[in-house]
C-alpha cells in the first residue's frame, strides 16, 4: 500500500460499520450469531470449532466474530479430557491456519490488481502520474527490493500472533508484499502451543481475562496504537522524499 496508516484505517473503519449495524438490529451480534451455530452444530464441536476460528482469522471478518473466546469457552465447559483438548486445539490450529492462507492469497490478490491499475494508468496516458510514482519512490527503490526478497520477521510475527485479528492483517501484508509463504505453516506450528496454554488459561484463571481480548474497545485501542505507528512512518518516509 502506498501509505502504511491505510490498512489501520480500514479496520477502525470497518469495526465502526460493524458496530453500527449491529446497534441498528441490521445484523446479529458476533454471539448471538455463534449461538445460532452451536445449535446447528449440535454434538459436533470439533467442526463447530474449526469453523468459528476460521471465520475469526479471516481478515476484517474477525471483526465480527467472538469466535477465539467462544471456542475456549466451549471447550472448557465441555470438561473434555486431556486427549479431547489436544484434538479440539489441533482443530483452533487448522482453522487458524486456512484463515492465514486466506489472508495470504487475499494480500496478493490486492497487489495484484494494484499492479493492474497501474498498467491502466499507462494504457490511458498516465505515463507521467507514473513516473512520478516511481520517481518518488526511487530512493527507496533498492531497500523495497531487499524487502520483498526478504522472509518474514520472526520479530513482528511474535507480535502479530498477540491477537488472532492482527495476525489475519500481518498475514494480508504479508501476501501484498509477495513475502515467504513458509510464514502461514510456521505460524501455525506456533499456534498449537499458543491454544494450548490459551485453554489452561482459561479453565486455571478466568474467562474474563480472555473475554477483554475480545472487547471492541480493547480492539480498538490496539489498533489506534497500530495507527499511530503507521501515521509516523509515513511522515518519516514522504518527509524524507523532499
Amino acid at each position: 500500500m502506498r501509505y502504511h496508516s491505510l490498512l489501520p484505517l480500514s479496520a477502525i473503519l470497518s469495526i465502526g460499520i460493524m458496530s453500527l449495524l449491529i446497534t441498528l438490529d441490521i445484523i446479529p451480534a458476533g454471539m448471538a450469531m455463534l449461538e445460532q451455530l452451536k445449535m446447528a452444530f449440535e454434538g459436533h464441536i470439533f467442526a463447530l470449532i474449526l469453523i468459528i476460528i476460521l471465520a475469526e482469522s479471516i481478515v476484517y471478518v474477525g471483526f465480527y466474530f467472538p469466535g477465539q473466546f467462544f471456542a475456549v469457552l466451549l471447550v472448557v465447559l465441555a470438561k473434555p479430557e486431556w486427549s479431547d483438548i489436544l484434538y479440539l486445539t489441533l482443530c483452533m490450529v487448522l482453522g487458524a491456519t486456512l484463515g492465514s492462507v486466506i489472508n495470504y492469497f487475499l494480500g496478493q490478490r490486492f497487489a495484484q490488481k494494484k499492479n493492474a491499475t497501474d498498467e491502466q494508468k499507462v494504457k490511458y496516458g498516465a505515463e507521467q502520474e507514473l513516473k512520478d510514482e516511481t520517481r518518488s519512490m526511487s530512493k527507496q527503490g533498492g531497500e523495497q527490493q531487499n524487502s520483498s526478497a526478504k522472509s518474514y520477521s520472526l520479530k513482528y510475527l511474535l507480535i502479530a500472533m498477540i491477537h488472532i485479528n492482527s495476525l489475519a492483517f500481518y498475514m494480508f501484508k504479508q501476501g501484498e508484499q509477495n513475502r515467504s509463504f513458509t510464514v502461514v505453516w510456521f505460524a501455525g506450528l506456533l499456534n498449537l502451543p499458543y491454544y494450548l496454554l490459551l485453554i489452561f488459561a482459561t479453565s486455571t484463571l478466568s474467562e474474563q481475562v480472555l473475554q477483554l481480548a475480545e472487547n471492541t474497545m480493547f480492539l480498538l485501542a490496539i489498533i489506534s496504537i497500530w495507527l499511530l505507528v503507521c501515521l509516523y512512518l509515513d511522515y518519516k518516509h514522504y518527509s524524507s522524499r523532499y
